[in-house]
């Protein structure tokens, strides 16, 4: 494992992580603990020895790779702040590294953005902030990042549902450490065409499954994203293809092939409504084409309006804005507790091989999350 400063590793493996130290540093040591989806047990072990050895404040439970850490001071409200650990694959982007000479000096690598740099600021903040206005549940989760039946988060409202009971909750996902309120939902599809094979010299006497998927395509080639109006934030929908498969030989025409399309919709949709939306558009454009859901989850409105979001929002200040992109805000939402996307990074950033976070936005959001948990 890489070793950056400020990040210790014992001669038995044992992470010691830099809690006490520049959230930036802490934000970078995060980052050079590799945590590929299901891969997280070494930093949920750093997590969980931090706050272990850190914060005797907190109250601590482990579930899997997922750490829930909670003040029981008797306040009257009671918030969660929650992040994933983490990562999309690393593709030659670890070890991290400071560049300091871009237009704003950044933390370049894996996770810098999404979301190591929140879950860095949130590690900061529950070992430092002893005697929050609110009682706080800081949650650190696991398998984000793959299919939603994975998600620690999930795992945590179904099997310990009374953790995540709460208020109002902040995700501390990248939004260039400015307010995101709610998120746009998500539902893939698969159009299935069948055919007959044939030799493919002799092509007339088959049916090609490929060439069955070209309405589809086409309806996809010419879609029009509509761009829809939540509760004063505007959400931008779009509709995808992102992959095709089909063919079994380079002679043979194929007699099945799959589309598989990805629908970014607005959060005024319910999932129900999503997929009734597609059955029509497709059903019109390629009625021979079978349709079967294999994955769907539903949005968030902002919920800007609750009190203490708008607290929130005065707190740590900017203009609140949209979030395009599906966030475990959508599981606050269905848990009824009103919650938004608060983070360092920019979000077109997360997920690329160029993945880096402005230091100013780490520190920013250090800032308003303390300002805001004190009460200053």
């Amino acid at each position: 494992m890489p070793e950056s400063e400020g990040l210790s590793v014992s001669a038995l493996g044992v992470v010691h992580l830099p809690v006490l130290g520049s959230v930036a540093e802490l934000t970078r040591a995060l980052c050079d603990v590799p945590s590929v989806s299901g891969d997280e047990r070494a930093i949920a072990d750093a997590v969980e020895r931090a706050l272990s050895i850190h914060a005797p404040h907190l109250h601590l439970m482990r579930d899997g790779d997922a750490i829930v850490a909670r003040t029981q001071l008797g306040r009257a409200q009671r918030v969660i702040i929650a992040g994933h650990l983490d990562t999309v694959p690393i593709n030659a982007n670890l070890p991290s590294r400071f560049e300091p000479d871009r237009p704003e000096p950044s933390l370049w690598g894996r996770g810098s953005v999404d979301m190591k740099g929140g879950c860095a600021v949130m590690l900061a903040l529950a070992v430092q902030v002893v005697d929050p206005v609110f009682d706080v549940t800081w949650v650190w989760y696991d398998h984000e990042e793959v299919s939603s039946e994975l998600n620690g988060l999930g795992r945590l409202a179904r099997t310990h549902p009374e953790l995540l009971a709460a208020d109002f909750a902040v995700l501390g996902e990248p939004s260039n450490a400015v307010v995101e309120g709610g998120c746009n939902g998500t539902l893939r599809i698969e159009l299935r065409a069948t055919g007959q094979r044939a030799h493919s010299a002799r092509a007339w006497m088959g049916i090609n499954a490929i060439h069955a998927l070209a309405p589809a395509l086409h309806t996809l080639a010419t879609f029009e994203p509509q761009t829809v109006e939540v509760d004063g934030l505007a959400y931008r929908e779009g509709l995808s293809a992102v992959a095709i498969s089909g063919g079994v030989a380079g002679n043979v025409i194929p007699d099945a092939a799959v589309l598989t399309v990805n629908y970014r919709f607005a959060p005024d949709k319910t999932v129900a409504q999503a997929e009734h939306y597609l059955r029509t558009l497709f059903g019109a454009a390629a009625p021979e084409l079978e349709l079967v859901v294999t994955d769907a989850a539903g949005g968030a409105r902002p919920g800007l309006d609750a009190p203490l979001a708008q607290h929130f929002i005065a707190a740590v200040g900017g203009t609140p804005a949209p979030k395009y992109g599906w966030t475990d805000v959508a599981r606050f939402a269905e848990l009824g507790i009103p919650a938004v996307n608060y983070g360092p990074g920019d979000p077109s950033l997360a997920h690329t091989d160029d993945e880096r976070v402005p230091v100013e936005q780490i520190l920013a959001c250090e800032q308003g999350l303390r300002a805001w948990l004190t009460g200053a």
